[in-house]
């Protein structure tokens, strides 16, 4: 029987989960929901099912297994809690809200309902982090370097930081949830960010151009994640993570790992947007979340991270998170 899906969000990543879902084998996209409706009748077209530009009647009238929810931060509006009541798993792009407060709320309706959920940390379910995951445990960590540098997306929501938080909350999320993954938990956060509005590559926003985050582990490790949104040259988006006999780096298209007398470069094109389609639709099917990495809880704690990292930079003072 085919898995059933249907979308909240058809512009931007929304068609990178497109593509890969029509991949998988045994997969139905049944219905698409857009604020702005003929984007989502564009998606419908391509893709099939029917298109909405109301979530409520798209979830009460058309049946599904799953919902993809691919909106801006600050537009989780309740169609995650609607899903979770009808028992319809969910698949939430990072990252998961813009608040810790609406992050909450939307778990505890997740973990009443008892659907499965997945966060879209595509890092992940790539084969290189997996490996230098493997490699890592039973080593003691001392330090992670991450970044992710690069320029502004063009969406204008983007660039205000009461809708998307800014870089760290919308983008480099992506690393702090790699820290998180492949060193430990956070337990204190100190950042700094810096504001050239006369070098943004979009006029008309608010948010910080670089940032730089420190990060205290529990384990006792240290790290530390960059970003930037104004370059117009290539930037580094990974992390290095270091112990005394190992270093492991884990970037989009390659991994590198470093021993004593040892160096190893690998470079890959795995689609990881297929991988965790692949992996989501399995856990559908076997109705097994030990399948999923990132659940919707994990997406909440790595939200936790960047929120407390731009609270500081805001306050000038560290934030605790445990």
């Amino acid at each position: 029987m085919a898995i059933r899906i249907g979308f909240v969000g058809t512009g931007g990543i929304a068609n990178a989960h497109f593509d890969a879902l029509s991949q998988v084998e045994g997969v139905q996209l049944v219905a698409f929901c857009d604020v702005d409706k003929a984007r989502a009748e564009s998606a419908a077209g391509r893709s099939g099912g029917q298109a909405f530009d109301d979530f409520k009647v798209m979830l009460n009238e058309v049946p599904m297994d799953a919902l993809y929810v691919c909106v801006p931060p600050h537009a989780h509006e309740g169609a995650e809690e609607l899903a979770a009541e009808k028992g319809i798993h969910l698949f939430v792009e990072k990252p998961v809200a813009r608040t810790l407060e609406r992050a909450r709320a939307i778990e505890s309706a997740i973990q009443k309902s008892g659907i499965l959920s997945m966060v879209g940390y595509h890092f992940r379910y790539m084969k290189t982090t997996q490996q230098a995951k493997e490699k890592l445990q039973g080593q003691s960590v001392v330090m992670a370097k991450g970044a992710w540098d690069g320029d502004m997306p063009g969406v204008s929501w983007w660039r205000q930081h009461t809708l998307s938080g800014g870089q760290i909350v919308e983008q480099t999320t992506h690393i702090v949830d790699l820290a998180r993954y492949l060193v430990g938990e956070v337990e204190e956060v100190f950042a700094h960010f810096a504001h050239h509005p006369d070098l943004m590559p979009h006029s008309g926003g608010d948010v910080s151009s670089a940032g730089v985050v420190n990060l205290k582990f529990v384990n006792g490790a240290v790290g530390v994640i960059s970003n930037t949104c104004v370059l117009r040259v290539p930037g580094e988006v990974g992390i290095r993570v270091y112990t005394p006999h190992l270093r492991v780096d884990v970037f989009h298209n390659a991994s590198h790992l470093y021993e004593p007398n040892l160096r190893v470069e690998h470079s890959t094109r795995e689609n990881p947007y297929l991988n965790e389609a692949r992996m989501f639709v399995q856990a559908i099917r076997e109705r097994n979340q030990s399948l999923i990495s990132a659940d919707y809880s994990e997406g909440v704690r790595s939200l936790a991270i960047s929120l407390a990292a731009d609270e500081s930079a805001r306050t000038g003072e560290p934030v605790r998170l445990v």
